[in-house]
């Protein structure tokens, strides 16, 4: 739906996206790629990508809950409150999916040192059950987060965000099922 919303307002709502933007693309992709250069001679760059990755999903937590507490209280806005959320639900969703890999990586690492894998065999499993996930779901959440980004800059919310955080006062200036039209 589209609603009126200043310009302030927007500005605010576009940081969440943003920031986790940076995170997906800046962090995961380009200095992952730029470090991956360095790791046949001196690995201790590649921990800048998981350091920096943890300082914007915190950063994106945090501020999410805080601006959910702000909006309760109304002294921030239900736009920016909406798009925080959406930005927040995907980082965990980003924070669980990775959590699932580190799982996965190190039942790899127990099969090659206790179990007596082959090699190949956990870097198959590495690379099918930890990479090809991640960079399925990094373009994904790029996708997506590209588009809440317009959104959010346009004066929009999806319908399930409406739902799940109802605001009477807010003005409409074009429901759902005008928009398709």
């Amino acid at each position: 739906m589209l609603f009126e919303v200043s310009d302030e307002e927007k500005k605010k709502a576009k940081l969440p996206h943003d920031l986790f933007l940076v995170n997906l693309i800046g962090n995961h992709i380009l200095t992952f790629v730029a470090t991956l250069g360095l790791a046949t001679s001196w690995a201790w760059p590649m921990l800048i990508v998981p350091i920096v990755s943890v300082i914007i999903l915190s950063i994106i937590i945090y501020k999410g809950i805080q601006v959910r507490r702000k909006a309760s209280l109304q002294e921030e806005s239900w736009y920016v409150m909406c798009h925080w959320q959406i930005a927040l639900k995907r980082s965990l969703f980003f924070i669980k999916m990775l959590a699932a890999i580190m799982i996965i990586a190190a039942l790899g690492v127990y099969g090659y040192t206790s179990l007596g894998w082959m090699k190949e065999a956990v870097f198959a499993m590495i690379g099918g059950g930890c990479i090809l996930p991640v960079m399925v779901t990094t373009l994904v959440l790029i996708l997506m987060e590209s588009d809440a980004l317009h959104q959010a800059a346009g004066g929009k919310l999806p319908d399930k965000m409406i739902e799940l955080y109802p605001n009477p006062d807010v003005k409409i200036l074009v429901p759902a099922s005008e928009e398709l039209q």
